[in-house]
């Protein structure tokens, strides 16, 4: 490759931001399981991208913050940097976006032990997955709401969440599949 073939690629390098090449150099970080590292590089992103009036990458880089942040049990935090996304995927309308943070937040308010707030997600993401038509992301759902009733102590709620998933699979004339939620809904009732 010669001189002129290369600068083309160094230009457009240069023409990144800082705080792109924090997002990206963070991103690297995380796939090789360097979090702090990664955590490091999103938070500079971050306050570069606050700073350049950047509302995507701020979105970006605070659900990276979030997933970090929740990775290690700081549920607090990962839950104002999943809302700081959200709130800006809101603005634009980026429904794909705001479904992934919603899911995201429901999985912390769980592990925060805040249940009836992570009910109320879930049943909320239920819906969607409905007026989707995707009876998979449904049922995928109904199995974790099911978890969450059971560290409530619900257990005939997290039995019907069980039995709603048998009755999908039922339509689909997914025998096998809907007797294992059965008798999940049974065995959640006696232990």
């Amino acid at each position: 490759m010669t001189d002129k073939e290369q600068q083309p690629a160094v230009e457009k390098e240069e023409e990144k931001s800082q705080a792109r090449l924090d997002y990206e150099a963070g991103q690297e970080h995380l796939k090789n399981e360097e979090i702090s590292q990664a955590a490091n590089l999103f938070h500079n992103a971050l306050i570069g991208f606050e700073q350049e009036g950047d509302e995507h990458g701020v979105a970006n880089a605070s659900d990276k913050l979030g997933d970090i942040c929740a990775g290690h049990d700081d549920y607090d935090t990962a839950l104002n940097h999943y809302e700081k996304a959200y709130s800006i995927c809101e603005k634009d309308s980026d429904s794909f976006s705001l479904f992934s943070l919603e899911k995201k937040k429901a999985h912390v308010l769980y592990l925060a032990k805040k249940y009836q707030d992570a009910v109320t997600m879930y049943l909320d993401i239920i819906d969607e997955y409905q007026a989707m038509r995707n009876p998979q992301g449904t049922i995928d759902t109904l199995e974790i709401l099911a978890d969450v009733y059971v560290a409530m102590g619900d257990k005939e709620k997290a039995a019907d969440s069980y039995r709603l998933a048998a009755s999908i699979h039922k339509n689909y004339k997914h025998k096998r599949h809907a007797e294992a939620f059965l008798k999940k809904a049974d065995e959640v009732l006696i232990s």
